[in-house]
């Protein structure tokens, strides 16, 4: 079977026109992942902590001092091809920073990570950077929420 020049070239330059996707810049990405909140550290502090349980995270670690709090999500395995086990999870970081009085900052990010084990001992992993500003919108509103109804009770 012979192949028409005219589907060679466009083939070729539809091959030609899929790349990689671009990688946003650091301040492309503090864009969406840091927001300001008039409140204090302390019930900055708390309503990650809280938010992060609610969204399904386990706290790995939590220092009030550094602001930074680290937190995971259950691991989902699949067995796949060739008795290929491959595991996903999510790793979720946040730092909370008083910025001045009644004033802090939070930045988040996430970070998908694949894990893959094959009965003969071969291990791989990936992992990838979420850059998607609606996983950040989600998570900040349900903060912003969580500071209302703390300040509120205060």
């Amino acid at each position: 079977m012979r192949i028409s020049p005219i589907i060679f070239f466009v083939l070729v330059a539809l091959v030609g026109c899929v790349g990689t996707p671009k990688t946003k810049s650091s301040l492309e990405l503090q864009a969406f992942q840091r927001r300001e909140f008039d409140t204090t550290k302390d019930i900055a502090f708390k309503s990650v902590l809280s938010v992060f349980q609610d969204l399904g995270y386990s706290i790995d670690t939590a220092d009030y001092d550094t602001g930074i709090i680290t937190a995971s999500s259950p691991k989902v395995s699949e067995v796949g091809w060739f008795s290929v086990t491959i595991m996903n999870d999510t790793k979720a970081t946040a730092h909370i920073e008083d910025i001045r009085n009644d004033l802090v900052s939070i930045r988040l990010t996430f970070l998908n990570r694949e894990e893959q084990s094959s009965v003969y001992g071969a291990k791989s992993e990936k992992s990838n950077s979420v850059e998607d500003p609606r996983v950040f919108d989600n998570a900040f509103q349900k903060i912003s929420e969580a500071i209302f109804i703390r300040k509120e009770t205060h």
